[in-house]
């Protein structure tokens, strides 16, 4: 029989730990960059359910029935779409954030270029993301 110590060691053995590890940082980048345009959240937060779903179904299912992304996620996995208004709403807090940065914040020609350009990247990425129309 074995103690809980040896239980827990062997739950955060690295075929576990390190997934997990990597979901938490991909999960914590993800929402960051629901604040920071300049951050992609999609990316992360997928990576996250794939690190999630390779070392802890429980955060799996966490992230999955997350009110916040938990349906965003599901749908973009299952190639459901985007909702338009979600795109909307991206394109706009991006563009905001960005132009503001690029008015005010950044005083370099190359970073307002810079700013410019990942926000191009980041609107044709947003726009050729497969739209779902119901609500």
């Amino acid at each position: 029989q074995k103690t809980a110590y040896e239980m827990v060691i062997r739950d955060l053995s690295s075929d576990v730990a390190l997934p997990i590890f990597f979901g938490l940082i991909f999960t914590a980048l993800g929402v960051i960059g629901i604040f920071l345009p300049i951050l992609p959240t999609t990316p992360f937060l997928l990576l996250a359910a794939a690190c999630f779903g390779r070392g802890s179904e429980r955060c799996h299912r966490w992230l999955l029935s997350n009110r916040l992304c938990g349906e965003y996620i599901r749908n973009y996995q299952d190639g459901r779409g985007v909702l338009k208004r979600h795109k909307l709403i991206s394109m706009a807090l991006l563009w905001a954030t960005i132009g503001f940065s690029i008015a005010y914040a950044a005083q370099a020609l190359w970073l307002r270029v810079l700013l410019a350009v990942i926000a191009l990247a980041v609107s044709t990425h947003i726009l050729l993301l497969k739209t779902r129309r119901d609500e």
